[in-house]
């Protein structure tokens, strides 16, 4: 059965819909129960939005399975350099700190 986007609409507003919401409109005063439909209404695009960009990225996994990940020899090579970057600086910034007064008449 194939997910179609009214269908998934359908299933998050039943899913997010509040069970005492024409009920409990009628006590709220003038005006609240509107606002309380547009923060429903935002919620359920929120939720609807992030559903479909969740199965959209698992149809996208499911397709391609090769995606491109970050290889552990990568990982470590980034690793390795950063490690030499800094210790490198720190090498500079020692040097520079021990022999600071004679740099000075330079």
């Amino acid at each position: 059965m194939k997910h179609t986007a009214a269908r998934t609409r359908r299933a998050v507003l039943r899913a997010t819909t509040h069970p005492r919401t024409a009920s409990g409109t009628a006590s709220r005063g003038p005006g609240r129960a509107r606002r309380g439909a547009r923060t429903w209404a935002r919620a359920n695009r929120a939720v609807l939005q992030l559903t479909t960009r969740v199965q959209e990225g698992l149809q996208e996994a499911a397709r391609r399975p090769d995606r491109g990940d970050i290889s552990t020899t990568t990982v470590i090579i980034w690793v390795a350099a950063v490690t030499g970057a800094v210790l490198i600086a720190g090498t500079i910034a020692v040097v520079i700190a021990k022999y600071n007064g004679q740099l000075n008449g330079l």
